[in-house]
């Protein structure tokens, strides 16, 4: 199949949904030792290619390379270990009591897999979140045709040749190509969608599911807010924000997308803010480039300067970095204050390295701007108050919440990950995502 299949080989995807399709019923019979085998299989091969693979994220992102300790790496790792020594006790059949009125001998759910799964990689990280979701499908014992993403050439070919080198295609197959293979691959009518990406995108991925009814993960984003409450230290608060933005340069679905803070702590939190961004990512005043990743591509770059120049044109001000490098791609850390909420960078998911900082009164102000701008993936509170907390959650909704620190809501591998509407739906990461991946089947002997 051609570098970007602008030729698409409409009779080889069928093929290969065809032969999944045929070899469903085998993958679902199969036991967990035997679906172990094969993510222990997957995990020594990428263990084996660890500095290829760090190598391809750098030269498509240029991600810092960290080699067996990158975070791309490290989090496909731990999902198939987690998998591995969950699986035995999740495919066990879940006893349920029965009714008493009803009588029934035996009732309890079975966890049967979906069937043909098609999984979309994204570009922001191109090989986590291929792989990761992978690690659940293979679990549930579905069969799965994967694209990871053509944005990311050098990732794409790497994990295409890794798939293929672990897995029969009638088990997991991989086909690369854009826009156009995408939407061939959408017209298959296969059991089960996992993508993560944009919710412009969702919403097509989701259009095209219902002609089939078929059934969907999406993975999206949102302007995931972090909100801080007075008598906060801004040493920590600071430092959090922009840790929480300007990893992989905004472009991470749970990046803090702005700030809130009391009016008082504006000026302390900028100038607190500001150093943290010199100490990070500078060195003699020059920003060191191999700790800030790229703009993937031109278009994005454009997106993200648009915003900066809407934001500043209604009257905001940059506290702190906003140049553009345009020949490579880079967007200095920026902060931004006085941000009206009518501005673009408020409207929409900002996933660059933009931070606006915005101050309140009351709460209710906050309140409101989430409402208007729909439920985030994640939000992030600060705060030393059991009240504060509590009344944040009470009057917000999101996929999920960190209290006093950054994404570990995401890391904590006990706890279900997804959005919520507009920032996504289903949950994965370990026992949910063999769930998300799974059919409850409900059994009622009599």
């Amino acid at each position: 199949m051609g570098d970007h299949m602008d030729h698409i080989d409409i009779e080889g995807i069928q093929r290969i949904f065809a032969c999944q399709r045929d070899n469903r019923q085998a993958v679902k019979n199969t036991n967990a030792d035997q679906r172990i085998a094969k993510l222990k299989a997957l995990r020594q091969v990428i263990v084996d290619r660890v500095d290829e693979i760090d190598d391809a994220l750098f030269q498509d992102l240029r991600k810092q390379r960290l080699g067996i300790n990158h975070y791309e790496i490290q989090s496909v790792l731990g999902e198939i270990d987690t998998a591995i020594d969950g699986l035995h006790e999740w495919m066990k059949p879940e006893v349920v009591p029965a009714s008493p009125q009803l009588g029934g001998k035996k009732t309890y759910i079975r966890y049967e897999p979906r069937g043909v799964c098609l999984l979309f990689g994204p570009w922001n990280f191109p090989f986590s979140l291929v792989f990761a979701p992978l690690v659940q499908i293979i679990a549930a014992g579905n069969t799965c045709i994967v694209k990871p993403n053509e944005m990311q050439p050098t990732v794409s070919a790497l994990s295409a040749e890794i798939i293929r080198s672990v897995f029969d295609e009638q088990d997991v197959a991989v086909v690369e190509g854009g826009v156009p293979l995408a939407n061939a691959l959408l017209e298959l009518p296969v059991d089960h969608i996992f993508f993560t990406g944009s919710p412009a995108v969702g919403k097509h991925i989701m259009a095209a599911a219902a002609k089939n009814l078929t059934t969907v993960t999406l993975e999206l984003g949102g302007k995931c807010p972090m909100i801080v409450d007075q008598g906060c230290d801004p040493m920590t608060v600071a430092g959090m924000a922009v840790g929480g933005r300007f990893r992989n340069a905004g472009q991470l679905c749970l990046s803090v997308d702005h700030v809130w803070v009391p009016e008082e702590m504006l000026e302390v939190f900028v100038q607190i803010a500001s150093a943290v961004v010199d100490k990070m990512f500078y060195v003699d005043g020059e920003l060191n480039k191999s700790e800030l990743s790229r703009m993937v591509d031109a278009r994005n770059f454009q997106r993200v300067k648009g915003h900066l120049d809407d934001a500043v044109a209604r009257g905001a001000s940059v506290v702190k970095g906003g140049q553009l490098d345009e020949e490579d791609l880079t967007i200095h850390p920026t902060l931004l204050i006085n941000v009206p909420l009518d501005s673009t960078i408020m409207q929409d998911e900002i996933f660059g390295p933009l931070l606006p900082i915005l101050t309140y009164k009351n709460r209710e102000d906050i309140y409101r701007q989430i409402d208007a701008t729909g439920k985030p993936l994640a939000m992030y509170i600060f705060s030393d108050s059991e009240e504060f907390v509590e009344d944040v959650l009470e009057n917000t909704s999101s996929g999920g919440v960190t209290v006093n620190s950054m994404m570990l809501h995401y890391m904590e591998k006990n706890l279900p990950f997804g959005g919520v509407n507009q920032s996504g739906i289903g949950r994965c990461k370990g026992v949910y995502g063999f769930r998300e991946l799974s059919n409850a089947r409900s059994v009622f002997e009599a």
